[in-house]
This record gives structure tokens, C-alpha cells and sequence, in this order.
């Protein structure tokens, strides 16, 4: 591996990273769906930060991303509880509302500026080693590493409530805990981590990356603390797999990331078949 190579799979595993601390905690409550929503429902939302701030970098995009994943987020609820829809069709009519919005938004952009459809939907992160920021590192890298930073702070400073919140949010209600609060600084954490993957792996291949490498460590681990890193163990190695795999097929990155994810997480489950058997 060159200097690119090891900067382009450093950035995977980096988002990946900040993928899968919240990815857990989705897997363990069964909100996977909700993970879906907001990776897809926070295009409009990019472009609206976007059109704002006229760059793709910067704290507007973060703030756009952020918000609509709020917005989704209690839209789903405001339509399954005050119209008595299913969950599951609340969150499909919402999440393909906003995304084919977005998808609108960028295709009429298109001609206007750099912001590219394709680039949106399946990322670009072969470009990654091409955006350089301080002392020659690449941008993607520095704010993936930032990113992990903060959402490791969150998970430490807030690990009482989210756990509880998790496992037993009627015990968290009675004992006084804001399972409401930590509900939606979850959805908070989804939404960073989407913004943060959206330039290198694209708003469809985020839902692989939040959700495989939990589904995958849910399958082992017996304990919270062994899941995190048992999921962030199996995202690293699908990157590197993925990484290797699209090198010799000359394909998609990400595709191939998500690929070794849905891999990784079949072959687990024939381990663990074997194992009980």
C-alpha cells in the first residue's frame, strides 16, 4: 500500500468508526430503520447548508445534517402516535419524503455548481488523499478524527443514561432518568456520523456502515462495553477487506465495504451456528 491507499482506508475506518458507536446502541433497541431514516432523510439538509454556506465544509453543514435528523426524527413519531400509523410505514413515508427531496435538490444544483447527484448518493473517497488540510493531512481524516473524539467523550460522559435507556427505559423513567433526552441525542450522534460519512461513502452506504458491524458484534458479545469494540474490530477489517476487494475489481469503495459487512456478518452467523451446535 502506497501513502493514498493507507489515507483512503484510514478515512473508512475512521467513519466506520463513528458509525458503529452509535450503530450499537440503534442494533440493541431495535431502531435500526430509524439509523435508514436519518442517514437518507439528511440530504435536504446538506443541501440547504450547502446552498447557505456555498461549501461542503465547514460547522453549516454539520448544523444542516444535524437538525433535519431532528426533524425526522420527530416527524416519525409526530405521524405514528398522532395518526396511529405503523412504525414501520412512518418511517418509510417520512425518510423517502425527505431523501427524494434532497435527491430534487441536488439534480436541479447539478449544472450550478460542484455539488454532484452521484457523488451525494455513493460518495467519493478514492478524492480523499486530493483534499488536503493542516500539516498535509487530508480533511476527511482530521474531521472523522474529531468526530470519534467527541462521540467517545458523549458515550463516556452519558454511558449511565444511555444504557439504562436502552435496556430498561422503563426502569430509566421511574428512577427519574430523560429517556426522552437520551433518545434524542442518540439521533444526534446518528446524524453527525452521517454528515461525516457523506463525502467518502454517500448518504445509501451509511445504513451498512451503522448497522453491519453492530449486527455483527450482537452476535458475541455479551456486554455493552465488548459489543463497541468487537463492532469497531469488525468495521475496521471490512474496510480493509472492502478496500482490497474494490482494488482488484476496480469498483466502488464503499460498495465493496458494505459488501465485506454483509460478509462478515453471514460468516459470523455460521460461526456461531457451529459453535452452539
Amino acid at each position: 500500500m502506497n501513502v493514498n491507499d493507507i489515507q483512503i482506508v484510514l478515512t473508512a475506518s475512521l467513519v466506520t468508526l463513528a458509525c458503529v458507536i452509535p450503530g450499537c446502541f440503534l442494533v440493541l433497541r431495535r431502531m435500526t430503520m430509524f439509523g435508514d431514516a436519518i442517514s437518507h432523510a439528511v440530504l435536504p439538509g446538506i443541501v440547504a447548508a450547502f446552498l447557505f454556506s456555498g461549501s461542503l465544509n465547514g460547522i453549516a453543514m454539520i448544523i444542516g445534517a444535524s437538525l433535519t435528523g431532528l426533524l425526522v426524527t420527530l416527524l416519525i413519531e409526530l405521524i405514528q402516535k398522532k395518526m396511529r400509523i405503523s412504525p414501520d410505514a412512518s418511517i418509510g413515508i417520512t425518510y423517502t419524503f425527505l431523501f427524494a427531496i434532497g435527491v430534487i435538490m441536488v439534480s436541479l444544483l447539478s449544472n450550478q455548481t460542484d455539488l454532484d447527484q452521484e457523488c451525494v448518493l455513493y460518495g467519493d473517497i478514492t478524492l480523499v488523499p486530493l483534499d488536503l488540510g493542516m500539516w498535509g493531512i487530508p480533511r476527511q481524516i482530521w474531521i472523522a478524527s474529531i468526530l470519534d473524539i467527541v462521540l467517545i467523550i458523549t458515550l463516556l460522559v452519558g454511558y449511565r443514561g444511555l444504557w439504562v435507556s436502552t435496556f430498561d427505559p422503563s426502569f430509566a423513567a421511574a428512577t427519574g432518568i430523560a429517556t426522552v433526552f437520551w433518545h434524542y441525542l442518540l439521533m444526534g450522534m446518528v446524524s453527525l456520523s452521517t454528515v461525516t460519512a457523506f463525502e467518502s461513502v454517500g448518504a445509501i452506504m451509511v445504513i451498512a456502515l451503522l448497522t453491519g458491524p453492530a449486527a455483527t458484534a450482537a452476535l458475541f458479545a455479551r456486554s455493552l462495553p465488548r459489543m463497541l469494540v468487537i463492532a469497531s474490530i469488525s468495521g475496521i477489517i471490512s474496510c480493509i477487506l472492502g478496500y482490497i476487494l474494490a482494488t482488484i475489481l476496480d469498483a466502488s469503495i464503499a460498495g465493496a465495504i458494505a459488501v465485506m459487512n454483509g460478509l462478515l456478518f453471514f460468516i459470523s452467523l455460521l460461526i456461531r451456528k457451529f459453535i452452539r451446535n
